[in-house]
């Protein structure tokens, strides 16, 4: 297809409809933190039902979302990005109609299938749509009100919370997805890839998703039960899954996640590194949110609005951030992005009774939000600079799973490291002194985040390709853009080996993982038949 100019109305809706739906998964990741409190309060439910609310929708979404994206690909992104937001608002629906703890829980399950259905299609959708010449500025677009979205997402769940009530943090959904879908499905025309075939990998889906549910059980369920059948069986059951999983994996001849992108040193050093990013990240956005209403005495309006210099300077600094990367290597910021959370979070334990904002707060948010900025924009650059230019969307999407199955792992495990007992959060004092235990431990696994990086990521990580389309020059190999001409035109084209693949999001605000960025590569579009660019 020629391609939607972002100049003519179909192109600015299709920006309008993509920012809406993905804002929609956005904002569940920060506003839902803000409401714990109180949602325990009106539920009389303890920390684990808490830990749940939060990981019954990071289950699903990270045990699926690879698969969402293949369901986009094969039966078309508008129409699984549509049933995305359809579903997603649905079990929003339900969440806030919840009579009880167990029917939230399930229903935040819910909320994650369609969370890994529309999450993979939105920037596809730009991706696949909008003409190439105008493609970088609606991504910048679909980034940046991304990024204000998740800036203001602990704003407005506290004003939800503190107002209408916790349930409205959910119910807000439904008028988003009722604006969303007439929009998408009148203005956005349907893509898909053609060359997509052969068998969804739906066993190695369901066998990740029950692997990472078990572990979780075990360890929510561990501080209660102690090392009785109901927490071991689930355990041992879990890592048996988790080895099934990956002889599967290796197996099957269409996996959802091939094990030989892993073969890449420098993906798997990147996503050891984004394990303790985004573990840490996890355990303390879910501990300081209850820490500041319990301990500190702030409303859930208060907690949210003290949480806004960590993504504001996300929104304000991670393009700078990403160009500071590409200029000194990822090598530095791998190792100092983690350094300085590990520092923040130190400080935050400064947050207990009686702590002032400007003094014992602020300092904290601050440090931790500069080595947001530090980490993540080079982070991203780096996992798809790792792999041949053709799996860069499929890196995209396991760092990204991996960085949710991190923070899923961490929500259920820092409580338990930490001793913190199923009504520490009803307590000030006590919550407050498992609330001291845990930040260290966050900062210890960024530390060895730190470690990792500074030990196996190298500086010159994101020069490699662009020296690689040098060296089949100069032997005579197509590269550039005279390899990108050789490429069938269309949906579906193979990226050509040893071409630069670089980012397209320019912000990067999400804290529950890096974005979904199948990046681009520096090289105009395919030529026609004729000899003209495609799209032009």
């Amino acid at each position: 297809m020629a391609g939607v100019r972002l100049s003519v109305p179909a192109g600015r809706w299709l920006v309008f409809t993509t920012v809406l739906g993905s804002a929609m998964a956005l904002l569940d990741s920060t506003v839902v933190n803000v409401a714990l409190p109180r949602i325990g309060l009106d539920l009389g439910a303890d920390l684990p039902v808490l830990q749940w609310t939060v990981n019954a929708y990071m289950l699903t979404l990270a045990g699926l979302i690879l698969l969402g994206g293949a369901l986009g690909d094969r039966f078309g992104r508008r129409r699984v990005f549509v049933t995305g937001v359809v579903w997603f608002s649905l079990a929003s629906l339900v969440c806030g109609l919840a009579p009880n703890a167990g029917v939230l829980i399930a229903a935040r399950a819910l909320q994650g299938i369609g969370g890994a259905l529309l999450t993979p299609g939105s920037l596809a959708l730009i991706q696949s749509v909008i003409h190439h010449d105008d493609r970088a500025r609606a991504i910048g677009l679909w980034s940046g009100f991304g990024g204000i979205g998740a800036a203001i997402g602990p704003f407005l769940g506290g004003w939800l919370v503190d107002g209408p009530g916790w349930r409205w943090v959910f119910f807000i959904n439904v008028p988003l997805a009722a604006v969303c879908v007439p929009v998408a499905l009148r203005h956005v025309p349907e893509t898909s890839n053609p060359r997509a075939h052969g068998r969804f990998d739906v066993l190695g889906a369901l066998l990740g998703a029950t692997t990472l549910g078990l572990i979780t059980y075990a360890l929510i369920a561990a501080p209660q039960k102690g090392a009785s059948p109901a927490v071991v069986v689930p355990a041992v059951a879990g890592l048996a899954l988790g080895v099934i999983f990956v002889l599967v994996e290796r197996r099957r001849r269409e996996p959802m996640l091939p094990l030989s992108i892993f073969s890449s040193h420098q993906f798997s050093a990147v996503n050891a590194v984004t394990l303790c990013v985004y573990a840490a990240f996890g355990g303390f956005f879910f501990l300081a949110v209850l820490d500041l209403q319990v301990v500190v005495g702030y409303s859930a309006l208060a907690a949210g609005t003290a949480l806004l210099p960590t993504t504001t300077l996300m929104l304000l600094l991670s393009a700078r951030s990403g160009e500071l990367g590409k200029r000194i290597g990822p090598r530095i910021p791998l190792t100092v992005g983690p350094l300085l959370c590990a520092a923040g979070m130190l400080l935050m334990t400064r947050a207990g009774v009686g702590a002032v904002y400007w003094r014992d707060i602020l300092p904290a948010l601050l440090v931790l939000g500069m080595g947001m900025v530090v980490v993540v924009a080079p982070l991203t650059a780096t996992v798809l600079a790792s792999v041949e230019v053709a799996r860069a969307g499929l890196a995209s999407g396991v760092n990204n799973a991996a960085a949710r199955a991190a923070g899923l792992i961490a929500v259920a495990a820092l409580p338990l490291l930490a001793g913190m007992g199923p009504e520490a959060y009803r307590s000030a004092d006590a919550f407050g002194d498992t609330f001291r235990r845990a930040m260290p431990i966050c900062a210890g696994v960024l530390v060895l985040g730190a470690i990792l990086a500074w030990r196996t990521v190298r500086s010159d990580a994101l020069e490699q390709v662009g020296e690689e389309v040098g060296a089949q020059a100069e032997a005579g190999a197509p590269a550039g853009a005279e390899a990108a001409a050789r490429a069938e035109p269309g949906e579906g084209a193979v990226r050509p080996e040893g071409l630069v693949c670089h980012p397209e999001c320019a912000y990067h605000c999400g804290v529950a993982a890096p974005p979904l960025d199948p990046g681009d590569l520096s090289a105009p579009p395919p030529l026609d038949p004729d000899g003209r660019r495609s799209g032009t």
